[in-house]
């Protein structure tokens, strides 16, 4: 069983990261680096746990082949994950390592507890002022956009948003803020800036349950490494099926699509970018978008 098959069981059996260890008598955080892409080469009796926990049903000696099959393709190309082939792709995660490269932390107490163990609970008790994420169990800051941001992120939900309608889909896009409980877990609630979600059923009381389709975020100074390091490998390893990094200072789009493989775009200013959850027949004109915002130039209204 790969990586990429337990992410997949993973979300089926609902599990979050803390049932997983407790079942498969692992660490956590053992747990959280394997299925983000953290560890790059699990040990093979943490890969023989994990399979342990998430794997089907299958006959005795089945799986006595599967382990060998596991035990002699070990390291080899059909054993990397995803996860792994997006952090090579990243120049932030190859040149900072993926620990160094994090975000900002917010610097919220929560008396009794230190980051790693705060929880969904602790991250609605917040004052409203107070804008976080919770990342496996850390709150990270978010700082107030910008015009630039604003306006980018409204066109981009309107040309996802009319394609949705004149093609009478039951998608539905959305923009921040909007809690996303990524993972399903007590752990992590993060406010993608634009995201898609094709199951309505993951819409519950204003909170996406699960991986959206298609997300969007739009980096600033104060969120462009976690945007482009921790998100990159929290969406990847959730489900999430294509996400997109834009850079409004850069006049960049960042185009990720996560599957059995990962494809991997840089796209200019002018660029015409196809949406590929949408069979590639929604097309976004960033060309347009771009100069539609570069008034905001002139004013360094870039956060």
């Amino acid at each position: 069983m790969t990586i990429e098959e337990m992410k997949r069981r993973k979300i089926e059996l609902g599990y979050s990261y803390a049932q997983i260890a407790e079942l498969a008598d692992l660490p956590v955080s053992t747990v959280q680096k394997v299925f983000c892409g953290v560890t790059k080469a699990p040990r093979y009796e943490t890969v023989c746990a994990l399979e342990r926990v998430l794997g089907e049903d299958i006959k005795s000696n089945e799986a006595l082949n599967r382990r060998e099959e596991i035990k002699a393709g070990y390291g080899e190309e059909s054993y990397k994950t995803p996860v792994n082939r997006v952090a090579a792709f990243s120049d932030n995660i190859a040149r900072y390592g993926y620990d160094e490269y994090r975000g900002t932390e917010s610097d919220v107490v929560i008396p009794g507890k230190r980051p790693g163990e705060y929880t969904i609970d602790d991250y609605y008790a917040l004052p409203d002022e107070k804008r976080v994420e919770l990342i496996d169990g850390v709150f990270y800051e978010m700082f107030s956009p910008l015009s630039v941001h604003q306006l980018i992120s409204a066109e981009l939900n309107v040309v996802l948003s009319l394609h949705i309608r004149k093609n009478k889909g039951k998608c539905i896009a959305a923009a921040a803020p909007l809690d996303v409980q990524l993972d399903m877990d007590n752990r992590t609630i993060l406010q993608p800036d634009v995201l898609v979600v094709c199951d309505r059923s993951k819409i519950k009381r204003g909170v996406i349950y699960g991986a959206p389709d298609f997300v969007i975020e739009i980096l600033s100074q104060s969120t462009k490494k976690k945007d482009m390091t921790i998100k990159l490998q929290k969406y990847c390893a959730a489900g999430v099926r294509e996400y997109w990094i834009v850079d409004p200072q850069k006049k960049q789009v960042i185009v990720y699509k996560f599957g059995e493989s990962v494809e991997y775009g840089l796209y200019g200013r002018n660029s015409k970018i196809p949406v590929g959850i949408f069979d590639d027949e929604c097309i976004v004109d960033f060309e347009e978008i771009f100069d539609y915002v570069s008034f905001l130039d002139e004013d360094g209204d870039q956060n």
